[in-house]
């Protein structure tokens, strides 16, 4: 099929279009057979970095389970591809042996997003939605130029986390808890 106009692979798109997405700093997602592009900017991966250090050390000191980035792409039961800026998965439910080289066939126990100035609040929300459905145990979004952040159980059960609060890890990441003002300085 013939890619229609603004998109980059054709549609309905696939997995093995989603692999041939360029390597150009935005992160590509598969979602309702449509390559969906969303660029990150400095800011957005200043905070995924900083939260990413910060949450390698203490897991892997621990042995806790593995951190991903937004690389990894975790198919999700309704067919889609998500790719969190950060995920993170408990020791007892990673792969044994060699990692697969292509998408996850399982979703995340924590799943992290980071607004990006074009983010659309109803597509944060459904891809919320989406990880929850999919087994996905706790969600933060974390919103840069509101500087809060808020904390999903599942849609109804949302912690609100201020600037000078902290995003706590809960039973995901047992004993992780990290200001959210120490990410956004």
């Amino acid at each position: 099929m013939a890619a229609s106009a603004g998109s980059i692979a054709p549609s309905p798109a696939t997995e093995a279009d989603l692999l041939q997405t360029p390597r150009d700093g935005n992160k590509y997602e598969l979602v309702d057979g449509t390559i969906r592009m969303s660029p990150a900017g400095y800011r957005h991966g200043r905070i995924s970095v900083r939260l990413a250090v910060a949450m390698e050390r203490y897991a892997t000191e621990r042995r806790l389970g593995e951190l991903v980035d937004s690389s990894t792409g975790f198919r999700l039961p309704g067919g889609n591809v998500r790719c969190p800026d950060l995920a993170f998965v408990r020791r007892e439910r990673v792969p044994q042996g060699e990692a697969a080289a292509g998408f996850a066939d399982f979703a995340p126990d924590l799943a992290v997003e980071v607004l990006s100035p074009g983010d659309d609040a109803r597509n944060i929300l459904d891809k919320v939605g989406e990880y929850l459905q999919a087994g996905v145990r706790l969600v933060w979004v974390i919103d840069p130029r509101a500087s809060r952040a808020a904390a999903y159980r599942s849609l109804t059960d949302v912690r609100q986390v201020t600037a000078e609060g902290e995003l706590d890890g809960e039973d995901v990441v047992p004993g992780f808890r990290v200001k959210l003002s120490d990410l956004l300085a």
